[in-house]
């Protein structure tokens, strides 16, 4: 063989095993967060089958001043269930079948995706198996959705050293949030947006401060007011921000980086002033540390809505790791 048909036999080996290799990649999602594709035919969603999806994954929000649903829908007919449409990271795919079956499949046809099967022989059947496995469904898609944001915060972070150095832990800070108010116990970032604003708040008190006293939600109210009266302001004098009193918070007992935490989410307003916005507040219970560590998101635009900027919060606090102390 010359070298002539050596080479145009090397080249054609590499050009369908680039063309293989590129066939069998798996696609990337695409998308904007807290969207889902529901793949069911019309007749199905116009009736009983798509008011239960509607009602669960389009409910409100829960901490928000208005409503706003917690996830966008996106409906397709199942004849279309090809092209961008299997490029979402959640899909939903409903239909009657022989059987009653519910499947979670991971990344069927990109990733990161969770693709739910729910087929039923009669449209009861499916709404019973969709509400029986609702609660599941909605924390897999959170959770994934948490990780996306986190993927998208990881492309430009902040410096770790504002955080290891005054608080000891890691946290992933998109870069175009700015240092506010930095203290020995406090820092303030905040993010500008077109219709207002996003900020960040870390600090932390001695964990008696809070576990000793006998009604400990109303403690960590209290502390969080606390720090509003000392950093957070309006323009004019005694409008500094409280915890709006018109609306009960929302508590929640979890875990975060494997400690007690009591997560508030709720409403803030400006004391003597028109200002107000949602907030989500992270209580860590660092009993290594003897601390209590805060981490809180709060959001100010009045013209626009405000889940996807919380949305964003919430995955960059739980980002959080507190390192482990040097011996």
């Amino acid at each position: 063989m010359n070298k002539s048909h050596f080479l145009i036999l090397l080249i054609s080996v590499l050009f369908f095993s680039c063309k293989e290799e590129k066939t069998n990649a798996i696609r990337k999602t695409t998308g904007k967060v807290n969207n889902i594709s529901v793949i069911i035919d019309d007749q199905l969603w116009n009736g009983e089958i798509g008011d239960s999806i509607r009602n669960k994954f389009a409910s409100p929000v829960i901490g928000l001043p208005q409503e706003e649903p917690l996830f966008t829908i996106n409906q397709y007919p199942i004849k279309l269930m090809e092209g961008f449409m299997t490029d979402s990271r959640n899909i939903i795919i409903v239909k009657k079948g022989d059987k009653n079956y519910f499947s979670i499949k991971k990344d069927e046809y990109a990733s990161p995706q969770n693709v739910f099967h729910i087929s039923g022989k009669t449209g009861e059947d499916i709404v019973s198996i969709f509400e029986k496995n609702t609660s599941q469904i909605i924390q897999i898609i959170r959770q994934t959705e948490i990780e996306e944001c986190q993927r998208i915060n990881k492309k430009s972070l902040l410096e770790e050293k504002l955080f290891t150095e005054k608080f000891n832990i890691t946290i992933d800070v998109p870069s175009d949030y700015e240092n506010m108010v930095q203290d020995a116990n406090f820092i303030w970032l905040k993010k500008e947006l077109v219709s207002g604003n996003t900020s960040l708040l870390i600090y932390q008190v001695p964990i008696n401060a809070i576990k000793n006293n006998k009604n400990l939600v109303s403690n960590i109210i209290k502390t969080r007011d606390s720090i509003g009266a000392l950093y957070i302001h309006g323009k004019e004098p005694d409008t500094d921000m409280i915890t709006e009193e018109a609306y009960a918070p929302y508590f929640f007992k979890i875990k975060l980086d494997g400690k007690l935490t009591y997560e508030i989410k709720g409403t803030w307003e400006l004391r003597n002033d028109f200002m107000s916005g949602p907030f989500i507040n992270y209580a860590i219970f660092d009993t290594v540390n003897n601390r209590v560590l805060f981490l809180e998101g709060f959001c100010y635009s009045p013209s626009k809505e405000k889940r996807d900027s919380m949305h964003e919060l919430e995955s960059i606090i739980k980002s959080v790791t507190v390192l482990k102390k040097e011996l």
